[in-house]
């Protein structure tokens, strides 16, 4: 296990993670380290009274744009328009709902205000986004994530009204794809975002994706 400290900003390959996908323990969250680690398939995934933890699975849950999947009765809530979508209007709220929205099965939650610091941060710099479902003028869902280069690194995403996360990811998947964007990371397995498309592909033929499109 590979022990960081907040001097060196190093991480070692992604080849050197156990069998969990574990590959660091230690370091810290200021953003040049984020933004490293991101560049390299590493994410940061730990509760809090925890030390920070560092992963990159094998294999790893990713959508293609182009192989995003909308069922009929998803189709049929895009096309009543009974949501309005925004980009980047609420990080923030994004963020605190996603830290605080009850999840069945889940005790607590990774993003802690340590973890919600470091984000708002990286939004303000540009890199940090959200993407939001609004119902009668009212936030109702959405994400945030990570984008570098073509390449959007999901994080969490959070529904108050059924189908409002699915619109949401749906419409900014739509929107990435418009901007070049080739591959969106969902890190870890859920059925959720399988149904909509996302498929596990091997860690070593995700780096070399990352390698040609984040410069």
């Amino acid at each position: 296990m590979f022990l960081l400290n907040t001097q060196e900003l190093y991480f070692p390959p992604a080849s050197e993670a156990d069998a969990d996908g574990l590959l660091a323990i230690g370091g810290d969250l200021r953003q040049e380290r984020l933004l490293l680690a991101y560049r390299n398939g590493i994410f940061p995934w730990y509760s809090q009274h925890e030390p920070i933890m560092w992963w990159c699975p094998d294999p790893r849950f990713v959508l293609l744009p182009d192989m995003l999947v909308v069922s009929k009765t998803m189709q049929q809530v895009m096309n009543k328009h009974q949501f309005t979508f925004t980009h980047n209007q609420a990080f923030e709220q994004v963020i605190e709902h996603c830290k605080t929205i009850y999840r069945p099965g889940q005790d607590g939650t990774w993003i802690t205000p340590s973890i919600k610091n470091a984000y708002l941060q990286l939004h303000q710099q540009g890199y940090a986004h959200s993407a939001e479902a609004w119902h009668n003028g009212e936030l109702a869902g959405g994400l945030y994530g990570i984008k570098l280069g073509n390449i959007f690194f999901g994080e969490s995403m959070f529904s108050k009204k059924s189908n409002a996360s699915k619109f949401a990811f749906i419409s900014y998947v739509r929107q990435l794809q418009t901007q070049g964007v080739v591959l969106i990371d969902c890190q870890i397995y859920s059925q959720h975002l399988q149904s909509m498309g996302a498929v596990m592909i091997s860690r070593q033929d995700f780096l070399s994706v990352l390698k040609l499109h984040i410069q």
